[in-house]
């Protein structure tokens, strides 16, 4: 057994996994892609999980002109899109006279995670089976009842094809004020051969209401752990 193999071994817990002498151990063994996060600019809202959410800006003045959705932040790595929502009046009593509805949107955010690209391999994948931990932060920013929305795929070679999926829509309780962080997370296990690529996608819902108010979003990660699936 070469050394960068021992090494990969003993310093990524794969004792029982495959190791095929024809891999790159060196490669495998720089590129450390067990245990790390593969996900490129996890934070790019520019805030810490590990910190409060920022109190929102309240703005000295109504904003005019068109609405406004993009976010401020740096989003590198990501494919961003918005989505602007009809006004809702579904609550308002007949008759009742109002000035301005607040205009919602989703902003969504995507990555797609090449897992043999990042120095895993097609045996370990397809027998091995390592759990894919998926972990996300976003800020309970009280605009709305649903606020965030998560949809992570893993994906087969071709791009395309589903071999699992995990959604999560989680619906805010507003009866009382709370502005903290909320985590979503999901462990993939048992899912078969097959899986090349991992799909991250996550929705946040904006307001526009004389001024732009945003969700923010922090630690979003997808990590490969060497730990062998129960059969």
């Amino acid at each position: 057994m070469s050394e960068w193999k021992k090494r990969c071994e003993a310093e990524c817990s794969l004792q029982g996994a495959p190791m095929p002498d024809t891999l790159d151990w060196k490669s495998v063994y720089d590129a450390k892609p067990l245990g790390r996060n593969l996900l490129k600019n996890p934070s790019p809202h520019g805030v810490s999980k590990d910190t409060p959410p920022p109190e929102p800006d309240l703005p000295e003045e109504p904003t005019r002109g068109p609405p406004q959705f993009q976010p401020h932040g740096e989003f590198s790595g990501w494919t961003t899109s918005t989505e602007t929502l009809a006004y809702d009046s579904s609550g308002i009593p007949a008759g009742a006279v109002i000035c301005e509805l607040p205009l919602y949107s989703w902003f969504t955010m995507e990555q797609v995670v090449d897992l043999k690209a990042e120095g895993l391999w097609e045996e370990l994948l397809d027998d091995f089976q390592p759990e894919i931990v998926i972990q996300d932060w976003y800020e309970e920013s009280q605009l709305h009842n649903s606020i965030y929305q998560l949809h992570v795929k893993l994906l087969g070679a071709d791009r395309s094809s589903v071999i699992s999926e995990h959604t999560a829509e989680p619906t805010e309780d507003r009866s009382a004020y709370s502005h903290t962080w909320k985590e979503v997370s999901h462990v993939f296990s048992g899912y078969g051969p097959g899986v090349r690529f991992v799909h991250f996608q996550h929705r946040l819902k904006n307001q526009f209401l004389n001024g732009f108010y945003g969700t923010l979003s922090s630690g979003s990660s997808v990590v490969v752990r060497p730990i062998r699936t129960s059969t």
